[in-house]
């Protein structure tokens, strides 16, 4: 057992529950939610691990057993999170399911289990830093390395149980449908481009920035504009009530 699965499928597992007890508050049907949880995840990984071998793809092309190995991580959230959502859409019309209403229940609880699979890479050594400043109070040496790093993982991981949190609190405000999944969509990727000035594992090659930075910023203008739109829908919906 590998402690990056292990955090992986305890905080699915964690997050299914809390899924689970809050779809009954909505009146929506808790198994289905359940069994699209279990799709989405299952698609989340095959997206996360295409795109992240498509970025790698000399190596694997030399080692393609190696494609199945998901013991040293190797996925690449933003392949998963279109997968996942892919897989979402698909269900919740198969289903005859409001999709927004659907992703603003979960989206909170995902931003939650990315914390534990953070962990999971913390204890796993990847996704890791650049090499901190001599005296940095926040830094660790991982097995095999000589030189302390900052702990993006631990960085990650504090960050997403933030945005968990507000997302939580948002989910009890008065809301349009959607809001809590472009807000989500709107706070990963500002989380994500602020962290990655702090990696050490993925190289700068568009315009000084990751290509985590560079679909960042897409997805939060998108997430944005969209949510500009619905909210001011919302407003002269309730407006003319």
């Amino acid at each position: 057992m590998y402690s990056y699965g292990v955090m992986v499928a305890l905080g699915f597992a964690v997050c299914a529950f809390l899924i689970y007890k809050h779809a009954a508050r909505l009146g929506l049907n808790k198994e289905r939610v359940v069994d699209m949880l279990v799709l989405i995840l299952i698609g989340g990984i095959i997206g996360a691990r295409l795109l992240y071998i498509w970025l790698n793809f000399g190596y694997y092309i030399l080692r393609p057993i190696e494609i199945f190995d998901l013991s040293k991580g190797g996925l690449v959230w933003y392949g998963g999170f279109a997968a996942g959502l892919i897989a979402a859409v698909i269900y919740v019309r198969m289903n005859k399911m409001d999709f927004w209403l659907i992703m603003d229940l979960i989206v909170p609880y995902v931003a939650l289990a990315q914390a534990f699979g953070r962990i999971g890479c913390y204890l796993n050594g990847c996704c890791y830093g650049v090499v901190a400043p001599a005296g940095f109070p926040i830094s660790v040496a991982f097995p095999g390395s000589i030189v302390a790093r900052h702990p993006t993982q631990v960085y990650s991981a504090l960050l997403l149980v933030i945005i968990y949190l507000v997302l939580r609190l948002r989910q009890e405000m008065p809301h349009f449908k959607g809001a809590i999944l472009l807000s989500y969509c709107m706070l990963y990727p500002l989380k994500r481009f602020i962290v990655e000035f702090f990696r050490g594992d993925n190289p700068r090659a568009y315009f000084g920035m990751t290509l985590s930075q560079v679909l960042s910023f897409a997805v939060f203008f998108t997430a944005l504009i969209i949510f500009i739109r619905k909210r001011s829908e919302w407003k002269r919906y309730l407006e003319s009530k």
